[in-house]
């Protein structure tokens, strides 16, 4: 690839062979940590040797379709990966993270394919790369992070909106990228947006249509209608530089008696992050291995609050503030250390 339109994301300098939709395009870089060809795959693995493909992942909740949401295979010995979705959109990635190819079916949009590419595509580049990676959102806090954790429909991403509505900075939307140097976790600032669905948009702003939709309605799924928060416009705020995580809160079940938290420790919270890392159906023993041991350093470092929202979205201001008072609350060890990016 000579030519490219270059993003940064989680950290990484990306260059791609076409725009990539939502994404703000940087000026030409000297080097790229992963190239990504849009419509074109790795001919090579085509060749009369190459080796079979193995089977590595196939996704439990096929639906009502008997083909899986997404099929991972191992080409090559495992020097590849092949994620193939159900709408027919698949992505090729290298074991080193350092390659993606994508194609898709004639009635897929780019947006469609930019959708899994920010999402858990580079998730799995990430963790490929050794960076391990929490289903979080997450924002800014007197110059630290806090994270909001927990499984798809939990409220990571109004939760992080409904502050950025307050004037908070966001680092990332669903994918918070944990970089480990000295006695700190940094978080890698993801792409410039937060994704929400009708609902959230509906109780942050009043109308599903007051933000627009993350794919045209002529995509290849119109009923998979979310809707995106452009950070990048002048009335939010986005942190574009890593800051240490400060805390993680991990959205529970909602409950008339909300929002309240409880500390979570010991065994509760190693659990709570082995269940909330990003693609962890997809790594090897290996990278898990690796993962365990650092999460247990993060255990030592970073408290877990669980919380129980109220189920009316009106107590989400409300929660916001609790949020910070129980934050400045906890004993936390000094910033030390600056991240070398």
């Amino acid at each position: 690839m000579t030519k490219g339109v270059y993003y940064s994301v989680f950290g990484l300098a990306l260059k791609s062979n076409r725009p990539l939709p939502g994404l703000a395009p940087l000026p030409n870089l000297p080097a790229a940590d992963v190239e990504v060809w849009l419509g074109e795959g790795p001919p090579y693995l085509d060749h009369p040797g190459a080796a079979l493909p193995e089977v590595w992942y196939l996704s439990p909740d096929a639906g009502r379709s008997e083909v899986p949401v997404l099929q991972v295979w191992k080409l090559e010995g495992g020097a590849y990966f092949r994620l193939r979705y159900r709408d027919g959109v698949e992505f090729i990635l290298n074991r080193e993270g350092t390659r993606v190819w994508a194609g898709w079916p004639g009635n897929a949009k780019l947006e469609d394919v930019t959708v899994y590419l920010l999402g858990p595509v580079l998730g799995f580049l990430l963790r490929l790369r050794g960076i391990n990676c929490l289903h979080a959102s997450a924002i800014e806090v007197d110059g630290q992070v806090l994270a909001f954790m927990g499984p798809p429909g939990a409220g990571k991403s109004t939760t992080a909106a409904a502050f950025a509505r307050r004037g908070y900075a966001v680092l990332t939307d669903d994918i918070t990228a944990l970089e480990e140097k000295g006695e700190r976790f940094w978080v890698l600032p993801g792409a410039a947006r937060l994704c929400l669905w009708p609902e959230a948009v509906r109780a942050l702003y009043g109308s599903p249509e007051a933000l627009p939709r993350l794919t045209p309605e002529d995509a290849v799924d119109p009923e998979w209608d979310k809707r995106w928060l452009d950070l990048a416009g002048p009335e939010y705020l986005f942190q574009s530089q890593p800051l240490p995580l400060g805390a993680i809160y991990l959205l529970g079940e909602r409950a008339l008696t909300g929002p309240s938290f409880e500390a979570v420790t010991g065994k509760a919270a190693m659990l709570a992050l082995l269940a909330n890392t990003y693609s962890y159906y997809l790594v090897d023993k290996a990278l898990r291995a690796q993962e365990f041991e650092a999460l247990s350093r993060l255990l030592d470092q970073v408290p877990i609050r669980r919380v129980t929202p109220h189920p009316d979205p009106a107590y989400l201001p409300r929660m916001c503030e609790l949020i910070v008072k129980d934050f400045y609350a906890l004993s936390l060890p000094p910033i030390s250390g600056k991240a070398s990016h």
